[in-house]
């Protein structure tokens, strides 16, 4: 149901934008999205999305919320940007708060990310810092507490990917600081957060197709991928008997807009993009993601879900 403007019940006294044209509306996917030439583009670590041309699509002008999270309060980390961000606007969409956590080097990002949760009708808390460190993962989840007074939802989306030639290329303090990021901050944060957490609360945690189909200059990285699932699958059969649900969420590979960290050769962003059958780039959030957190469609096991494309196929 929407109003003859295209809002839906309740936006206009919620303060929400308005969205003429949303996810739901039946789209040709070949012409759906915007189809530029997509130079070569490569930023120094950890980039920024602000300088990325042509601008990433998360969809402030396209999604729509139904109220999935209405009265939720969930940590998104890697949320400046990218599919945190994303993620970030569809929780606030669907009437969550959220804190999202990034690198400090990353602010100009995460401003503009708290700005669309803010635009939404939502609260947006910012939390700057390496999750790298297990005190820091206690701070966000304790700034979480004090600032929502509880945790409905956790996603660990933050990541650190680096492309390298081989396994003697990959330098040994750089293979560690992948798995702290990926791997250990995940365990801190987790181990943080359930305390926190009632039945119904959901944990997210992103994977890749890089733990079923590894591409060996991403070594290290789709080793924490796999080990991710791993840790998914056992922490959901451990929290199902409290009524909290864990899901790994695999992403694709890199895409388009995929430049920070850089992909690997092969997966430059302009042949990425070239190569996508729809033409143009997806949608940086999978229209499902938030009902991952709703009571009303989460699986209460942890299923590992298929990336799909705006096409309705896996990507390879």
């Amino acid at each position: 149901m929407s109003l003859e403007d295209g809002r839906a019940p309740g936006e206009e006294e919620k303060g929400r934008p308005v969205v003429t044209q949303d996810q739901h509306a039946q789209q040709d996917p070949t012409t759906q999205y915007p189809q530029p030439e997509f130079g070569e583009q490569q930023l120094e670590h950890p980039g920024l999305e602000s300088e990325m041309g042509p601008k990433p699509d998360y969809g402030e002008d396209t999604y729509r919320g139904s109220g999935k999270l209405e009265g939720k309060a969930a940590i998104i980390t890697g949320g400046d940007s990218g599919i945190g961000r994303a993620v970030a606007l569809a929780f606030a969409r669907e009437g969550a708060d959220v804190l999202i956590s990034y690198l400090e080097s990353e602010e100009p990002d995460a401003q503009e990310t708290g700005r669309a949760v803010e635009g939404s009708g939502q609260k947006a808390v910012a939390v700057p810092g390496d999750i790298q460190d297990e005190a820091h993962c206690q701070q966000i989840v304790e700034q979480a507490v004090s600032e929502f007074g509880k945790i409905d939802v956790l996603v660990n989306n933050a990541a650190y990917q680096m492309a390298r030639s081989g396994v003697t290329e990959i330098p040994s303090d750089e293979f560690e600081r992948t798995f702290r990021t990926n791997v250990f901050a995940m365990f801190y944060l987790c181990k943080a957060a359930v305390p926190h957490m009632q039945p119904g609360s959901s944990i997210i945690n992103t994977c890749s197709i890089e733990a079923y189909q590894p591409l060996p200059m991403l070594l290290d990285y789709s080793s924490t991928k796999g080990a991710i699932i791993t840790f998914t699958k056992a922490l959901a059969q451990e929290l199902i008997s409290q009524g909290i649900r864990a899901t790994p969420w695999p992403r694709a590979r890199c895409g388009p807009r995929s430049s920070r960290p850089p992909c690997p050769p092969s997966r430059s962003r302009s042949s990425a993009s070239r190569s996508l059958p729809w033409g143009g780039p997806p949608n940086r959030l999978n229209s499902r993601r938030p009902t991952s957190s709703s009571p009303l469609r989460s699986p209460a096991t942890s299923t590992v879900r298929p990336w799909v494309s705006p096409a309705g196929s896996p990507l390879p």
